[in-house]
């Protein structure tokens, strides 16, 4: 058998075997571009879908690459992308330097694209989308044998799914109210230097909830600090609604923080002395326009508690408890850092569905954890890995609490 048939006929087993574990076509596709990612000579892809129901125009379902293209959208016929999809064509742009008019560098900002490919995929139903292929300047130009390679695991992909029905709706995007733009954060040790963030960006939607997964050591809560005016970057912007904190004075990120922010953590930080309404009551005193402490204990079904004490809580009922001090503050955003690490798994259900009843209420929350199931409630998800982002979802299927199990 010929060597380059050998291996076609190889990667089409491993897109069989990646799809045969999952039960929809949407995540069946997000398998098949991770195995066609790890063999061919791409460096990045993005997954483009069609969305008849605002005006025709293609937007990114799931990409693995730094970049976030969450607010990106091609109409049918611009771009590559909507080329592609119009003409149900391959479109190959071996070197990107000679064709600037297809929207791709501004894409890929910040990852030197050289290089691409754009792929129509369908299934029996009907022509869903495109895939698209990057190089960057680390690998140089993709080769006709290369992007020969590239279509012919994206038709290997489509051979290998069989199922008919559409992808879902698209999921439906507010404004942007927070803006990630080329982050980098070292920390400095006598003459060793640390490189924890390497270049992180992306938005964050009004109404959200984002979540930021990924191993321990990895930067997810460094990012959380540097959004959370904790922290600082070393170097890079961070823009929330229209102010850059950037190079905001310790007395502005206080303000900032006071004035929008809810944080809830790992540990409780209740203060001891205080019975559940008195936590929530001392907070509100230091914002002009809190919640008022019963609403916000309605919210998270701890009204029948104002009067307990911290010590007669569990600690579900205290992370709970937590959420509503995050609330009171009527905060544009919550973060949270690992909020059910602690819990076990009945308690850690309560929790999150508590956050729910905050998210449905109006409320952005980015999360970070490291517990993949809990990223099923998520709109998005952003995977990091040593220090960047790697892959980003768009969850148009976001779950209840009750269904999550590990």
């Amino acid at each position: 058998m010929d060597k380059n048939a050998l291996k076609y006929f190889k990667v089409v087993g491993k897109v069989k075997q990646a799809i045969s574990k999952v039960s929809s076509f949407a995540d069946a596709l997000k398998e098949g571009l991770k195995v066609i990612l790890d063999n061919s000579a791409a460096d990045y892809g993005v997954m483009w879908y069609i969305d008849k129901s605002k005006g025709e125009v293609l937007h990114p379902y799931y990409w693995i690459c730094p970049n976030d293209f969450s607010a990106i959208e091609y109409p049918i016929g611009q771009g590559m992308v909507g080329k592609s999809y119009a003409t149900k064509e391959p479109v190959i742009i071996y070197d990107l330097n000679e064709t600037p008019d297809e929207n791709i560098a501004s894409d890929f900002t910040g990852l030197n694209p050289v290089s691409a490919i754009c792929i129509p995929f369908s299934n029996d139903f009907m022509e869903l989308g495109c895939i698209q292929f990057v190089k960057t300047d680390k690998s140089g130009v993709f080769t006709e044998e290369e992007a020969d390679l590239c279509q012919l695991l994206c038709l290997m992909t489509e051979l290998a799914i069989n199922e008919t029905a559409p992808l879902p709706d698209n999921w439906n995007k507010k404004p942007v109210i927070m803006s990630v733009r080329n982050v980098i954060k070292d920390f400095k040790n006598g003459d060793n230097i640390t490189h924890v963030l390497k270049g992180v960006n992306f938005d964050v939607f009004e109404g959200e909830f984002l979540a930021l997964l990924g191993e321990s050591g990895c930067g997810k809560s460094t990012v959380l600090n540097i959004i959370g005016g904790m922290d600082t970057a070393t170097d890079g912007t961070v823009v929330f609604s229209e102010n850059d904190l950037s190079n905001a004075s310790e007395a502005q990120l206080t303000k900032y923080r006071r004035d929008n922010i809810g944080f809830v953590f790992q540990s409780y930080n209740l203060m001891p002395n205080l019975n559940v309404k008195q936590n929530l009551d001392l907070i509100a005193e230091l914002v002009d326009n809190p919640m008022d402490s019963v609403e916000a204990l309605k919210l998270v079904k701890m009204e029948d508690k104002m009067t307990s004490y911290p010590s007669q809580l569990s600690g579900g009922q205290q992370q709970r408890v937590s959420i509503a001090r995050a609330l009171v503050k009527n905060p544009k955003l919550i973060l949270a850092d690992e909020p059910t690490a602690a819990l076990d798994y009945a308690t850690s259900i309560e929790v999150l569905q508590a956050f729910k009843d905050v998210i449905d209420s109006g409320t952005t929350l980015i999360m970070v954890t490291h517990n993949e199931e809990i990223t099923k409630m998520a709109n998005r998800v952003i995977r990091f890995r040593n220090g960047q982002m790697y892959e980003v979802t768009i969850n148009r299927h976001p779950v209840e609490p009750t269904e999550l199990v590990w």
